[in-house]
């Protein structure tokens, strides 16, 4: 069962074909022959569709109706299952018949694909051949005036140049001006430049073509009626994807011209199809109304092109209008951001700052009391040393103190007291604000600095009395 999954898949993968159901019945025709099964569709002259009359193909198709399998009945309902699939709408009273490309055709285009992946390989390796060539090791040293192609064409495309190629030297330079691309490249190139495509068909052996050539498709105004106006291309019956379009387009007689335009999937619109010699004012008058019939058809594709150019341009510049007040809503956010960022940051900072005044103001505030309270406790131990003042006696010394700011303070002290205790009683009294001072007397000038300090009045000789003032050092 995995098997026939693995075939079903690969099948659809090669043919393109989308219906599960249909792949299925024509890998059952085959005997479920994968190679068999994708041969039958990929390698005949004929369109899927066109399966069923591909049994009664002469020899004269050569290899591309050799396929067929005996299985006959089988399938005439595979073709029938292809025409339905196949269902494209035409513009009414435009296109007379709908032709389903051939699967070959189709895939030739591919070839270009294949080509690019190639292109790597061979530059690679035409690389090294160029630099052994210089030396002269390599296989073409020994040629002159002989050089490849840079990049390796399709079958198809290089049967066009083939073609324009033998055009040109049998009839000359004037003439429609055929496209040196694949038929699906020159198809996709009238899509893009909205016009439609001429299609001819050269066969070389039929006795009517050199006359048409020359005096039909060759004429001055013809040919320029078809370059103007249409995309032009050919190809012989001979070469492989000329052959293809004959079968497709069913050309019954030669020369053959052809006027399609792309439709749906693999599909183009034949719009006419003239077969047989005919003149250039019977030509001309065919392809003026063929054209007149489509104008409005290629006008309506044009314009339509233009709206989606014009939408897409204005969905560009509405996302480049977007982005752009994006970027600016981005660019106010993020300059508010950082605006707010640096208001909280300085509001911080005032903070931190508020909080360290206030705790300076607060230290400050406790150092001061606690300076109060140690003065205080100073100055009462100082009082509480000094002990009782003495009554007035003989051996008591009477001081005189005399402050800075006028301010005089008087006491009595025991002679044998000493000049410490006159510093004590001094600091008991607060009424200095500062700590470093002395006690000097006037006649003699007389410092009683730390030296002095042991010394009792009576040994200073300040008995029985003494007129001291404080000097602020």
């Amino acid at each position: 069962m995995v098997d026939v999954a693995d075939k079903l898949a690969y099948f659809q993968a090669i043919t393109g074909l989308d219906d599960p159901d249909l792949c299925t019945e024509i890998l059952a025709a085959h005997g479920w022959d994968l190679e068999l099964a994708i041969s039958s569709i990929t390698s005949t002259n004929v369109a899927p569709q066109d399966i069923s009359t591909a049994e009664t193909t002469t020899a004269a198709g050569g290899g591309f109706g050799g396929s067929v399998s005996s299985n006959l009945e089988p399938r005439r309902e595979v073709s029938e299952r292809l025409e339905q699939t196949a269902n494209a709408v035409a513009s009414p009273g435009l296109a007379w018949k709908l032709v389903t490309l051939p699967i070959s055709v189709v895939s030739g285009s591919l070839g270009l694909i294949t080509g690019a992946i190639g292109l790597g390989l061979w530059a690679a390796g035409g690389v090294i051949s160029y630099s052994m060539g210089m030396i002269g090791l390599g296989p073409g040293s020994g040629r002159t005036g002989e050089s490849a192609r840079l990049v390796p064409l399709s079958a198809a495309a290089s049967e066009a140049m083939d073609f324009v190629a033998a055009f040109e030297r049998d009839y000359g330079l004037r003439r429609p001006n055929f496209v040196s691309e694949g038929f699906m490249d020159a198809l996709q190139r009238s899509r893009n430049e909205f016009k439609l495509m001429f299609v001819y068909l050269h066969s070389p052996d039929h006795p009517d073509s050199p006359l048409f050539c020359e005096q039909t498709l060759c004429s001055e105004t013809l040919a320029a009626f078809v370059n103007e106006n249409f995309v032009p291309w050919g190809g012989s019956i001979r070469a492989s994807e000329g052959f293809k379009m004959s079968n497709s387009l069913k050309a019954s007689r030669f020369p053959f011209c052809g006027v399609v335009m792309a439709a749906t999937n693999q599909r183009i619109a034949l719009l006419q199809q003239v077969e047989g010699p005919k003149s250039p004012e019977e030509m001309l008058t065919i392809l003026q109304k063929v054209l007149e019939e489509s104008a409005p058809v290629l006008v309506a594709a044009r314009l339509d092109a233009e709206e989606r150019r014009n939408n897409m341009r204005l969905r560009e510049e509405q996302d480049a209008a977007y982005r752009a007040a994006l970027e600016a809503d981005q660019a106010r956010e993020r300059q508010r951001r950082e605006e707010q960022e640096r208001l909280e940051r300085e509001a911080a900072e005032a903070e931190r700052k508020r909080k360290e005044e206030e705790e300076t103001r607060e230290r400050a505030a406790r150092e001061a009391v606690e300076k109060e309270a140690a003065l205080a406790k100073m100055r009462h131990e100082k009082a509480l040393s000094l002990g009782a003042e003495p009554e007035k006696g003989p051996n008591v010394t009477q001081v005189l103190v005399r402050f800075p700011t006028g301010e005089r303070k008087e006491r009595r002290f025991h002679s044998t007291a000493t000049i410490q205790s006159l510093y004590d009683y001094v600091d008991s009294l607060g009424c200095l604000e500062v700590e470093n001072y002395s006690l000097v007397s006037n006649f003699p000038r007389v410092i009683y600095g730390l030296e002095k300090l042991s010394l009792t009045l009576n040994e200073a000789g300040l008995h029985p009395q003494a007129s001291l003032f404080v000097e602020l050092n």
